[in-house]
């Protein structure tokens, strides 16, 4: 399994000197499993250059998995060529939550007056699979969903192939239930023993009083999720859209000397960074 990030920034898109290191583009992640199947979770500024990507390496045949319906993860999608590619096969999971149906969630993206090109004029070939609960499959890579604790609801996912498990979940607020949200155990029990975990751990201790009901978690709440879940590799994600590289590598170091003694590897993950299980 082999995952890269195309865009680890939370909220919004940012530029400049101070985020060259960890990039500014938002969630986008790519698994490619080991029998050649594409996956992309999330739809986030990042998607752009991997739709660029793609289309360079005539690939237009792929699954799109949603975590949820906020701006920050789907307001690329009518940026992503391979959508206008009449050749372009798209397997939609997600769950829709407060809409409709998958469709209404992502399609409201592009409906006026947000965007010129309407939905509608879509080339791909599309199909729509809710995916709220149960476990699925795509190719050899199985998934298995769980709600996150995060305004207006969404979904974490583990994956694993091969006997590797990779859990994502951002957006994830571990000291706030929120409506659809489980608690700090659920999220302990789903992600035990995984070789890696990506959490949300967009905010420190000290902006958390102003932050706290906004869907997001202390980056050392996360860290502790990791060591009592036991996960063998564990990556900061959702930078907020203020933190610099020196402060993402401030918080990185302060993960680092909790778990010196601990089988953990930790990390912030950057844009363009690959990882192999």
């Amino acid at each position: 399994m082999l995952i890269r990030c195309w865009g680890a920034r939370g909220s919004i898109s940012v530029s400049g000197k101070e985020y060259l290191r960890y990039g500014g583009d938002t969630t986008c992640i790519e698994i490619r499993t080991s029998d050649d199947r594409i996956v992309i979770i999330d739809a986030g500024s990042g998607i752009r250059r991997l739709g660029n990507r793609l289309l360079a390496e005539a690939r237009l045949d792929f699954a799109m998995i949603f975590t949820h319906a906020h701006w920050d993860h789907i307001m690329s999608l009518p940026f992503f060529k391979p959508i206008y590619q009449r050749e372009t096969r798209i397997m939609m999971y997600g769950c829709p939550f407060s809409q409709e149906s998958v469709r209404g969630m992502i399609s409201r993206v592009m409906a006026p007056p947000n965007f010129p090109v309407s939905y509608d004029d879509i080339m791909a070939e599309i199909t729509y699979q809710e995916s709220c609960r149960e476990a699925f499959t795509i190719g050899g890579l199985r998934v298995t969903p769980i709600p996150i604790s995060h305004p207006n609801q969404g979904m974490g996912y583990r994956f694993e192939e091969e006997g590797k498990s990779f859990v994502f979940l951002t957006d994830n607020e571990l000291s706030h239930r929120h409506p659809g949200g489980l608690a700090f155990e659920d999220y302990r029990a789903f992600a035990k023993g995984a070789d890696l975990l990506i959490h949300d751990a967009e905010y420190r201790p000290e902006d958390y009083p102003q932050t706290k009901t906004w869907g997001h978690s202390v980056f050392t709440d996360a860290l502790h999720l990791a060591l009592v879940a036991g996960v063998s590799r564990f990556g900061l994600f959702h930078h907020n859209q203020d933190r610099t590289d020196q402060a993402v590598d401030e918080m990185v170091d302060h993960c680092r000397k909790i778990a010196a003694d601990r089988s953990l590897e930790c990390f912030a993950v950057h844009q363009d960074m690959e990882i192999i299980l």
